[in-house]
């Protein structure tokens, strides 16, 4: 069973590695000519695409001017390490052991705007290049014409790989559009988590993040193979909650006074 995440925008380049087993990124060809056209942007026009400060917009000018494969340890880090958004505290992924870090290899994938769709242990160098941005390439106005035949077909292929049919969707929005659904052989299962505020339970974006790092780590940690094992789901106060959830989206609810 594999199960996809977003990246971060904040990252964490300074902070050694907890591994030194890595691997390189699929997509690497297809980065390259995404740098390649970022590459002729100023950096105030990439503070406009971007919808950035002029100050970001010059830290990432250089980083594109700087990136160069190849990627080993020394200028790039695991792509799991590297993201440190609040997906990936929920996922810690530095804590993972070497059998933790096997088993995600074959079991998690992460959607990127540059990258395309990264393993866990798959070296990556800074960058800042979100999904949704409208960047003219040759396959059309955005990145989702770039990306979404190609990842589309290899994700429904890792699926098959992982032997098991169900796809976990632990994206954002942003990046699920990434992936054309209608034509995956794989079912897709969306879990929600939903938390309580006032009295009611609702989705609050930064618990909601969180929350899906800490399922593909339980996925990760548990060995889970089998979507039905899904509902055992009780990490950080959730609990599933069956009267709320269908097949294809299980709902998870935390009360305000599980929360840390």
């Amino acid at each position: 069973m594999l199960s996809i995440i977003s990246p971060a925008k904040t990252l964490d380049f300074e902070t050694p590695s907890s591994t030194r087993d890595v691997t390189q990124p699929d997509y690497l060809d297809q980065s390259r000519a995404l740098i390649d056209i970022l590459r002729g942007y100023s950096p105030q026009q990439l503070s406009e695409l971007m919808g950035i400060s002029d100050k970001l917009a010059g830290l990432n000018a250089a980083r594109y001017a700087e990136w160069q494969t190849p990627f080993s340890l020394d200028n790039a880090k695991p792509a799991a390490q590297a993201f440190q958004g609040d997906v990936y505290v929920g996922l810690e992924a530095a804590t993972f052991s070497d059998a933790d870090n096997a088993f995600a290899q074959d079991h998690l994938r992460i959607l990127s705007g540059l990258y395309g769709m990264l393993r866990p242990l798959d070296l990556i160098q800074p960058y800042r290049l979100e999904m949704g941005i409208r960047l003219e390439n040759a396959a059309g106005k955005d990145l989702y014409a770039y990306w979404q035949d190609r990842l589309t077909r290899d994700l429904d292929a890792a699926v098959a790989a992982s032997g098991s049919p169900t796809l976990v969707n632990l994206a954002s929005n942003e990046y699920s559009k990434a992936i054309d659904f209608k034509r995956l052989e794989a079912d897709v299962v969306s879990p929600v988590f939903r938390d309580e505020k006032n009295g009611q339970f609702k989705i609050i974006s930064f618990y909601a993040k969180k929350a899906r790092g800490l399922m593909a780590a339980w996925l990760i940690r548990e060995r889970i193979e089998k979507p039905s094992a899904l509902t055992e789901f009780d990490v950080a106060g959730y609990r599933y909650s069956p009267e709320e959830s269908k097949p294809d989206k299980p709902v998870f609810r935390r009360r305000e006074q599980d929360r840390d």
